[in-house]
């Protein structure tokens, strides 16, 4: 069998060499191409880990403050704060310094409860009445007796709202 000759005919060297040199062409431009694509591609994974992995932390340190928060509500609320309020003072003749000084005495005279779970106060809170309505507290001569008209837990605070019963 014999092969033709297309090596010796111009026509067919010029197809030859365009088939040669569209091949090296075509194979820079996949190239490039590829290595375009292949950049971009690279680029994107690498942000799409960074944020991946700032997304993890974040979800770690949200977990850890859920873990407190649900531990310290776990703890029991106590009592850190007595706020006393005196009413219509203006009955008994009760300035403002006196005022001052007898919410002093009537913290001081309760001062045991700071510390204490607001559910044990909120449970005992007929003792904590009896004590102040039972107590007579000395200023200036005189001795001032109240009547406890309220006494409020919000949160962490206790407030009590006395009212003048008889000074003596």
């Amino acid at each position: 069998m014999h092969i033709p000759p297309y090596h010796k005919k111009t026509n067919w060297q010029l197809i030859f060499v365009g088939f040669f040199f569209g091949t090296i062409i075509s194979y820079m431009v996949f190239t490039y191409m590829y290595g375009t694509m292949y950049e971009e591609v690279l680029k994107e994974n690498i942000e799409l880990s960074n944020e991946v992995t700032d997304l993890e932390h974040t979800n770690q340190t949200l977990l850890k403050d859920k873990e407190d928060l649900s531990e310290q509500s776990r703890q029991p609320l106590t009592i850190s704060k007595i706020t006393v309020e005196i009413e219509d003072p203006d009955s008994m003749k009760i300035d403002l310094l006196m005022q001052d000084q007898l919410r002093a005495l009537i913290r001081d005279e309760i001062n045991h409860v700071i510390g204490q779970e607001v559910e044990l106060i909120s449970r005992s809170d007929e003792l904590l009445i009896s004590t102040i309505e039972n107590k007579a507290f000395t200023l200036d001569g005189m001795s001032y007796q109240f009547t406890v008209s309220q006494i409020i837990a919000l949160g962490s605070e206790l407030k009590i709202a006395v009212l003048p019963a008889s000074v003596r």
